[in-house]
Order: structure tokens, then C-alpha cells, then sequence
């Protein structure tokens, strides 16, 4: 007798993140490339943009890192800020309390981001395993075609 089963049953794994260095190499190149672009567009001296544009690069890159990877997100994110969207461009200062408050809006959006996409794995993982648990879910071998008459 032949037994129908779905392609698609079974707990699937939640997607592993991605590797720090890998997510580091994307903020790096990322948020150079958002900074020209920005300083070509709408020219220097926009810091609150480019903080703006850099939060949301370290957001969507804390979709795919582990959380390891937010604190070297967020500096490299600022050292983009820090060294080019800020008059004199090409060098890097401490203000102080400023780029403390930047350093800190980074590393929250990178964070953000990651238990973001934490909260989403770990929920699609409980409906999957949920649905097929369940105590609606059918029994193993039950349904049409099942019974010894059905054919």
C-alpha cells in the first residue's frame, strides 16, 4: 500500500546566523557605501540622516548575526559616521557625550535587529512544532485513505 506523506512535515531547524566577521564585512563596506551615497546626495554635515541610515544598515544586519556581532556593528557603523559624514571628513574626533549617544543608538539598533529576528525564529519554530503536536493535529495514519475499507 502506498502512503502519502508531505514533503514539507517535520520540525525544520531555525536558520543558523551569520558569522560575525562576515556581518562586520557588510557593516564595514555598507556603511561606507550609505555614507557616500549620502554626502553625494544630500551633502556632508546631515549627521542625524546618516545616524538615521546607519541604525537602520545595523538593524537589517542584526537580522542575520548573533548577538556577539552588534558591538563591532555598531563601531564600525560609527566609525563611517564619525570619520565622513561629519566635517572635516576624513578625520575621526571624540565629542564626548555626542558620539557616546551615537555609539549607543548603533549598538541599539544592532540589537534591536538581532532579537528581532530571534523573536520571529523562535515563533515560527513554536507554530511549527505546535501545529504538528497540537491536539487538533490529526493522528499518524488517520484521515481519508486511511482505513482498512478506504481505498
Amino acid at each position: 500500500m502506498i502512503e502519502w506523506v508531505p514533503l514539507g512535515s517535520g520540525a525544520r531547524p531555525v536558520p543558523r546566523p551569520v558569522a560575525a566577521p562576515l556581518v562586520w564585512a557588510g557593516a564595514f563596506g555598507g556603511a561606507l557605501a550609505l555614507v557616500a551615497l549620502l554626502n553625494g546626495t544630500v551633502g556632508s554635515g546631515r549627521p542625524g540622516l546618516a545616524l538615521a541610515v546607519l541604525s537602520l544598515l545595523a538593524a537589517l544586519l542584526g537580522l542575520c548575526a548573533r548577538f556577539t556581532a552588534a558591538p563591532g556593528t555598531a563601531v564600525l557603523c560609527w566609525l563611517s559616521l564619525n570619520g565622513f559624514a561629519i566635517p572635516p571628513a576624513g578625520t575621526l574626533t571624540w565629542a564626548g557625550r555626542r558620539d557616546a549617544v551615537w555609539l549607543g543608538c548603533l549598538l541599539v539598533a544592532a540589537l534591536v535587529g538581532t532579537a528581532l529576528a530571534r523573536l520571529v525564529h523562535a515563533r515560527a519554530a513554536y507554530r511549527r512544532l505546535t501545529t504538528a503536536t497540537g491536539p487538533d493535529a490529526p493522528e499518524p495514519g488517520a484521515g481519508p485513505g486511511a482505513g482498512p475499507g478506504d481505498f
